[in-house]
């Protein structure tokens, strides 16, 4: 396969799953803004959500005030935000139609049905867009361009570059999503384990498809703990971070079985999942949540790149 058709595939997969993010973190940050402020902290849920994403000094530079109106339209229809709803799925499509002969006709009408919603949506007035509609309609052609990648694409290196592209996005929005909660997180010790506490993890769990998930793996209380384990190192969560990178390490292999040759992205990705296997969550707290979550964002920032190195520049190693 040429790189430029791997990388073009890679990246489908990229902004499908950024795009799908994107409108967890607006459910997030709605339901956190539905809660009273009281005990101080980070309370602008919503400007958690930008630093969450990564994009609060754009937002800022551009509105000023992160009001929830202002936040929507930036994660949705901006499209001076390249990582915004609208800007993904039009740089999903426009990588889809390069490689159109490399696609299914499902995949190629999921995603190119989706591109033409986004545009009429563009031009309907936005008091007639709720957010739970922009989400809820997020959500479910993200899940269609999925299914018909799962259901009628041919698992050859195609397919293994379009999965590394999921699994490296997800590992890293999976590490963001839980930022939220540390940037909302109210500072007082006594407010650990309070109603707010559970109700902010519950939300969290919600916006990730995950509550029913949750419940039937641990039961009974939501806790910190019981999240990170859930989200981090539960190797049954399709969303952990775990579950992400041995997702990534086992489409590598595959890759490298293809064409004959280990590479240096093989070597980071099972190191990754070597500290993972043996970590515990006692040692995601002593480390600290934050720094442990920045330190994964790195980790998979630095095996994307590993990644494009050695199979998509056009230089393979």
């Amino acid at each position: 396969m040429l790189s430029r058709t791997a990388s073009n595939l890679y990246w489908i997969a990229r902004y499908m799953e950024r795009a799908e993010t994107s409108a967890r973190l607006l459910e997030v940050g709605a339901r956190n803004a539905l809660m009273p402020n009281i005990g101080g902290g980070m309370r602008n849920e919503w400007e958690s959500v930008l630093n969450a994403h990564g994009t609060l000094n754009a937002f800022l530079d551009k509105y000023g005030d992160p009001v929830q109106r202002n936040v929507e339209t930036f994660l949705f229809f901006d499209r001076e935000n390249p990582s915004s709803i609208a800007s993904c799925i039009s740089a999903a499509r426009e990588n889809a139609r390069i490689v159109r002969t490399a696609l299914t006709t499902q995949m190629w009408d999921a995603i190119n049905t989706a591109f033409q919603e986004v545009r009429e949506m563009e031009r309907t007035e936005r008091s007639a867009l709720p957010l739970s509609d922009l989400v809820e309609w997020t959500l479910r052609v993200c899940a269609l361009v999925r299914g018909t990648i799962d259901a009628t694409l041919l698992r050859n290196d195609g397919y293994h570059f379009l999965q590394l592209g999921y699994f490296i996005e997800r590992a890293d929005n999976t590490a963001r999503l839980l930022d939220v909660k540390y940037y909302v997180l109210l500072p007082q010790v006594s407010m650990v384990g309070s109603g707010l506490d559970n109700f902010q993890w519950g939300t969290l769990l919600r916006a990730l498809s995950a509550h029913r998930a949750f419940n039937w793996a641990y039961g009974g209380e939501i806790t910190a703990r019981k999240i990170a384990d859930f989200l981090i190192l539960n190797r049954q969560c399709p969303r952990s971070i775990y579950s992400c990178v041995s997702g990534i390490t086992d489409h590598l292999d595959a890759v490298a079985r293809g064409y004959g040759k280990s590479s240096a992205a093989q070597t980071q990705s099972r190191a990754m999942l070597a500290e993972l296997a043996e970590m515990r969550v006692d040692h995601i707290f002593d480390e600290g949540m934050h720094e442990f979550l920045s330190r994964v964002i790195g980790d998979v920032n630095r095996l994307g790149f590993a990644v494009h190195d050695t199979y998509l520049s056009g230089d393979i190693k």
